[in-house]
């Protein structure tokens, strides 16, 4: 059965773009981004999954009052084998906003072809994952293969703006939905050419910096305290931290914690006013063994020392916080199979690695689950003119037919 489900795998571009056409004009954007969340997405998707018989679905709703239909959907998608052991693909369904228009070459929520390439809104970051599940399943129930392992495709709600009305709404409501032998593989971080295989991630830690001064007219500014100098002077004290915590990790790239500066919220609206408010937002990402404690502890004392010599006051909260989990054995069995798909399909050595960027791994493993993170990206995500390669789409989908099929043939 794994040779008649490849071949189908191979000729399935056309659904893959029919697919992706689909999803891409669906603009799932969570209410921290301005949108209506994943309903219209997962009622396609549903619909899309109706037509397959030996499939259930089952709609995991989190109550968010912030969008209109009152929930954040998740489905969790079954297709029994022998074994009530499953073999999980994990995908999210909503996307980040677009950014700049101007800076996209066409509309981001209508699908743009050019050969190997599409272009829109959420094509690789996660319907490259997604799709590359579905197409599986779509040639499992042509060919009708009877498989040991059941396969189960979780396509979760909330992943861009933290996960708790998607993935960890589900293991603390619905603990039923996995079983502790069962395999987790998530398609939602890879390399160009696919060879790594991540079992660890960072500490995740971003800040909302409130600096407080004094306005007053620009013409008299020592009248004032300006909270944009010190909010300045702040984020260079800032730095500091790369040094305090100044551990490597090889496992990771870069192998160091990081700690950026990235959004300011606007201040005074005309130039001759001296500023009495300054925001901006810190993103820290931090090697596993520093506790988030520590660093929160640290960015007071800096902030104290910055308030002393510019007469601010600061104040900071978490807009996410996440202490990172213990990563997954190299040597578990999900990372063993991945790994010889791999070999046989590709005929590569796989590595294992860590990454600063969050996934719903996270939520697995600090439940003692083991979680890995694969695929083969071109990584244009959250940028302007995202795409995904359909090549890369469907050889993703041949590997996730041999960790289910290769052990039966």
């Amino acid at each position: 059965m794994l040779k008649a489900t490849l071949d189908i795998i191979d000729r399935s571009a056309d659904e893959l773009v029919r697919l992706q056409t689909a999803l891409v004009a669906i603009p799932a954007l969570g209410p921290t981004n301005g949108g209506q969340g994943e309903a219209a997405k997962a009622e396609w998707l549903s619909g899309y999954l109706s037509a397959f018989e030996g499939v259930t679905v089952e709609r995991i709703d989190a109550p968010d009052a912030r969008v209109e239909s009152g929930v954040r959907p998740s489905l969790a998608v079954r297709r029994p084998g022998r074994s009530p052991r499953t073999l999980w693909l994990i995908a999210h369904t909503d996307v980040v906003p677009t950014g700049d228009l101007s800076l996209w070459q066409s509309d981001p929520f209508v699908l743009r072809r050019e050969g190997d390439l599409i272009y829109g809104r959420g094509v690789e970051d996660n319907h490259q994952g997604l799709v590359s599940a579905l197409l599986l399943l779509r040639a499992l129930e042509q060919t009708g293969a009877a498989t040991d392992l059941s396969l189960g495709i979780l396509l979760a709600a909330d992943e861009e703006t933290g996960n708790a009305l998607g993935i960890e709404h589900i293991l603390r409501e619905r603990p039923d939905v996995f079983s502790a032998d069962d395999l987790v593989v998530i398609p939602d971080f890879g390399t160009k050419d696919g060879s790594a295989i991540e079992v660890a991630e960072k500490s995740v830690l971003w800040l909302k910096f409130t600096v407080l001064g004094r306005q007053c007219h620009a013409s008299t500014p020592a009248e004032g305290v300006n909270s944009l100098v010190g909010a300045s002077a702040l984020i260079l004290a800032l730095g500091r931290l790369t040094d305090v915590f100044g551990r490597t990790d090889a496992l990771f790239d870069p192998p160091t914690s990081t700690f950026a500066p990235t959004k300011k919220d606007a201040n005074v609206p005309n130039v001759n006013t001296i500023p009495g408010q300054d925001v901006f937002y810190l993103d820290c990402r931090v090697l596993p063994d520093y506790p988030l404690d520590d660093v929160e502890q640290e960015i007071r004392r800096i902030s104290d020392a910055v308030e002393a010599e510019h007469g601010v006051r600061i104040a900071f909260e978490r807009v996410v916080r996440e202490q990172a989990a213990p990563g997954t054995p190299a040597d578990c069995e999900a990372v063993t199979r991945l790994a010889k798909a791999l070999r046989d399909e590709r005929g590569i050595e796989p590595r294992v690695i860590g990454i600063g960027g969050g996934t719903v791994a996270a939520a697995f493993r600090k439940r003692g689950l083991p979680a890995v993170c694969w695929s083969t990206l071109l990584n244009t995500a959250h940028q302007p003119n995202e795409h995904s390669s359909i090549a890369n789409t469907i050889a993703d989908a041949r590997v996730f037919a041999r960790l289910l099929l290769d052990s039966e043939e």
